[in-house]
């Protein structure tokens, strides 16, 4: 039977009073945001977010580094747990630390929360978590988006996106032309899974595997749920750190594609990184999710981070002063590898020997 009465964007199931209800509750995180550059600028609920150019006048030469991504299909966990105040750490993570790899001071921040049904609490939570995450990469959140798609999202489903900017001086930009012969690779420990591979993960342990996220799993130590969603850990600090106490030639963040494949894009042509897998030993997760599914080692490497997220090449002479910093900072550390000559104009990186147990 026809409708007799008139339409509405609420009875399409758009609801902007939830949606309103969600910005006054987000406002208390995004403040604490704030860097000195966009304080005092407009605010939430504006239609641009502000940052003030003005400090960019300590620079000889300012290049800005943009960036943007999402989290994937790790999203799913969090929407299956009904936890969403870490995937904001996530969406930071895979921003800023592309971002600050080419030596860029992570500015400021974007985000793009699009959802089926706006809860104000649940959106309000995940941008607590990216609120978070901004603040432990020294950056400013400075605006976003939160969109409602009924019919083509289900009342719960939901997923995240963002976009940032840095700056870094031009003589100090860091790549591939700065590395040497003789260079050490340093290797970051990652904090798990971070954010890529979910999709090859879920099908893992949900499809063949049969697990639960409630499951307590004897190796992880907790539930399989709460390793799955452990939030991917945030470097930009600790970089930027390094960059400021000893001389570092490039680093490379270690998302999809594994790590020979990131590194590789950092290395110039005529050179090689060998990386000895002997130096380290992968977390609980990479195993359970290779045993699991009986999946090829070379396929784990170009899938998952194998417990390494960040890598730095630094000269042979910096390496103490490197590992020092990162020490201090709380960070796990070490000498993975290093840069040799190829004979030949192609550049790669390969990883040798077998992981320790």
């Amino acid at each position: 039977m026809p409708e007799t009465t008139g339409a509405s964007y609420a009875s399409a199931g758009v609801d902007i009073e939830a949606g309103d209800r969600a910005v006054e509750l987000m406002k208390e995180w995004v403040k604490k945001t704030q860097r000195p550059e966009v304080a005092g600028l407009g605010g939430l609920g504006g239609f641009a977010g502000l940052f003030d150019a003005s400090a960019l006048k300590r620079f000889e030469r300012p290049l800005l580094a943009s960036a943007t991504d999402g989290v994937g299909t790790k999203v799913d966990i969090a929407r299956q747990m009904g936890v969403y105040d870490t995937i904001g750490h996530d969406l930071v993570a895979m921003v800023m630390d592309d971002i600050v790899v080419c030596g860029a001071e992570p500015l400021f921040m974007t985000d793009y929360i699009c959802v089926g049904k706006v809860h104000p609490e649940r959106v309000a939570s995940i941008v607590k978590g990216i609120a978070e995450g901004c603040v432990l990469a020294g950056c400013s959140l400075v605006g976003g988006e939160t969109a409602e798609h009924p019919g083509l999202l289900g009342p719960d489903d939901f997923d995240v996106a963002g976009a940032g900017t840095g700056v870094v001086e031009h003589d100090r930009l860091l790549g591939a032309d700065r590395i040497r012969t003789g260079d050490a690779v340093i290797a970051m420990a990652s904090s798990g899974l971070h954010s890529n591979g979910y999709s090859l993960v879920r099908h893992v342990v949900f499809d063949r595997a049969g697990m639960r996220l409630d499951q307590q799993v004897e190796e992880l130590g907790r539930t399989l749920g709460e390793e799955l969603l452990e939030p991917t850990r945030i470097y930009s600090l600790d970089c930027l750190a390094l960059t400021r106490t000893t001389e570092v030639h490039a680093f490379s963040h270690i998302t999809g594609g594994g790590l020979a494949a990131n590194l590789a894009r950092v290395v110039p042509d005529g050179l090689h990184a060998t990386v000895d897998r002997s130096t380290w030993a992968p977390g609980a997760i990479f195993d359970l999710v290779g045993t699991a599914g009986r999946v090829e080692r070379l396929e784990l490497e170009k899938t998952l981070n194998m417990g390494v997220g960040m890598m730095a090449v630094v000269p042979a002479e910096s390496v103490d002063a490197a590992l020092a910093t990162l020490a201090d900072r709380g960070l796990d550390a070490w000498v993975a590898g290093e840069i040799t000559e190829r004979g030949d104009k192609n550049s790669g990186a390969e990883l040798v020997g077998d992981y320790a147990k």
